[in-house]
């Protein structure tokens, strides 16, 4: 008779804690929630600080809290800054969702909404606003801003959409390129013959923070704070097309559904943030992508951990800005060019994992 075998050892707790990683991963992600959480509101601060006038924090928050419009330095904080400092908020969180989303879609993670057109679209459009129907101030092309970007990415996907196999992700990609590419031709060409438009549009096309008020941003609210709601909700959709069109449709998801819904949330964060600040760089594409290196590659994480980190990148840019051309100031979108670029190089370089 074969005498019963022993039953094998039961784990320790600490090592089923260990295995099946949730306490590691809470913990990691609560890290990474606080130290943007504090950068957030370091950018905010000083961009509410810093300037061509330097105040200290008392004096900015007394501008907040107990406003005298006879205070030069309270009419600074917050007739100046404080626009400034809103508008780099929902729009740094805008493009980076953007960028996430379209990084979803496309299952590239070096993916941006640039991919689609967008920005060209919108840039257009507001070209158009200038010389045909003579709009010069920021409140009056913002629509036609936004108009441009949602027409021109309907057209890139109804144009990636023909053929057999629908808008596959490359697809998506070829068009996308090749419409921008004629779109910003046709911006060249008319701003070479128009110079009010060449005028108008040198500062916006660039990218910048300044020269707003709180009008441009009521009025680009309402759509990017839809496109944010809504790229939260296609979080897990986006989980699911990552692991291939066919595993998601196994799982029960309409990806027809998921990409329309995904191609709309990006004509509303990054056409309403491109209205209102210009076409800046980098945000997008760099701080998805940053954010997946930190959190790990679950879009329900990468979308609002992006959506925090991406305001204090273009806060700190924009300060930046002030501090290097002091009394002048570089538009933000020079500076995150300047900055994006090698930061996007030492992100996408291969390294070791960095345990926590």
């Amino acid at each position: 008779m074969t005498p019963p075998q022993a039953a094998p050892p039961r784990p320790s707790p600490k090592a089923s804690r260990k295995r099946q990683g949730p306490v590691g991963g809470t913990r990691r992600v609560l890290f990474w929630l606080a130290v943007l959480l504090v950068m957030l509101a370091v950018s905010s601060l000083l961009s509410l600080a810093v300037g061509a006038n330097p105040l200290p924090p008392a004096k900015v928050w007394e501008a907040l809290t107990n406003y005298n419009p006879s205070d030069p330095d309270h009419m600074v904080v917050v007739g100046k800054r404080l626009p400034r400092t809103l508008l780099g908020l929902i729009a740094g969180a805008a493009f980076a969702v953007a960028g996430a989303v379209m990084q979803g879609l496309t299952r590239n993670p070096i993916a941006e909404p640039g991919l689609l057109g967008v920005n060209a679209g919108a840039s257009l459009f507001v070209v158009l606003g200038i010389t045909v129907f003579g709009v010069t101030q920021p409140g009056g092309y913002v629509w036609f801003a936004f108009a441009g970007a949602a027409m021109v990415s309907v057209l890139v996907y109804a144009i990636a959409a023909g053929g057999r196999e629908g808008a596959t992700p490359v697809k998506l990609a070829l068009s996308g390129t090749a419409t921008a590419a004629v779109l910003t031709s046709l911006v060249s060409a008319a701003l070479l013959t128009s110079r009010t438009a060449m005028d108008t549009m040198r500062f916006w096309q660039v990218g910048s923070l300044s020269a707003r008020d709180l009008g441009v941003l009521w009025q680009t609210l309402p759509a990017m704070a839809a496109g944010l709601v809504l790229a939260l909700a296609i979080g897990r959709a986006l989980n699911n097309l990552a692991l291939g069109e066919d595993v998601a449709r196994g799982l029960g998801q309409r990806v027809g559904l998921t990409r329309v819904l995904a191609a709309v949330c990006v004509v509303l964060l990054c056409g309403g943030a491109t209205a209102a600040v210009g076409p800046i760089a980098f945000i997008g594409l760099l701080v998805p992508h940053a954010v997946r290196h930190f959190v790990g590659t679950s879009y329900r994480l990468i979308i609002p951990f992006s959506a925090l980190g991406a305001p204090s990148l273009l806060l700190l840019c924009d300060v930046g800005g002030r501090v290097v051309a002091r009394p002048g100031e570089l538009l933000v979108g020079i500076v995150t060019a300047l900055v994006g670029a090698p930061l996007f190089i030492a992100v996408v370089r291969p390294r070791k994992a960095v345990k926590l």
